[in-house]
């Protein structure tokens, strides 16, 4: 096991999803040589954040890699913009003045202009529950602050078709506790 690993092993939170689990082939240092699949150029992303470090953060790394960056420090300049501009994926954070991460999901997703739109869920705080919250309600990706370059490109890639195109995870529905009419 390399020091990397042990260190993870050693000092990852119970029940807290970590970087190798998005891939367990991916060594640290083999990232590096493993070649990333990119949305195609030109691919826009919405980055709804009122922090200026986080979006800048993210305009470097997307940008880096051809992507066209929308921004918005509030949901509803956020949900303005997703209806105007139509990006291909959004990166939202939960917690933002006024209206807050989670109500942005629930008329994002009931908004025929932008229900099909990805959308990964950023936050700075460590509760699994706003990871399950999340995804119940429409998200289709989680992702904790601080996070890394390798992260942000990993959970992008999960979303790609094979045309390079970001589209919706859409998980099979769950288990109903009612009887089969059949």
């Amino acid at each position: 096991m390399s020091i990397f690993k042990t260190f993870k092993t050693i000092f990852a939170k119970a029940g807290e999803p970590r970087i190798d689990q998005l891939d367990e082939s991916l060594e640290p240092m083999d990232r590096r040589g493993r070649t990333r699949r990119d949305a195609r150029e030109g691919t826009r992303a919405l980055i709804i954040d009122d922090s200026p470090t986080i979006v800048a953060a993210l305009k470097k790394f997307l940008r880096s890699a051809g992507y066209v960056t929308l921004e918005a420090g509030d949901a509803e300049r956020g949900i303005e913009i997703a209806r105007a501009e139509r990006p291909e994926l959004i990166f939202l954070d939960i917690v933002l003045p006024g209206m807050n991460g989670f109500a942005a999901l629930r008329v994002l997703r009931r908004d025929p202009a932008t229900r099909d739109v990805p959308i990964i869920m950023i936050s700075g705080n460590e509760q699994a529950t706003e990871q399950f919250f999340g995804t119940r309600i429409g998200a289709d990706d989680f992702m904790k602050k601080p996070f890394s370059r390798f992260e942000v490109f990993a959970r992008i890639e999960r979303l790609l078709d094979g045309d390079c195109v970001p589209h919706r995870i859409i998980a099979p529905p769950a288990p109903s506790n009612e009887p089969n009419p059949a």
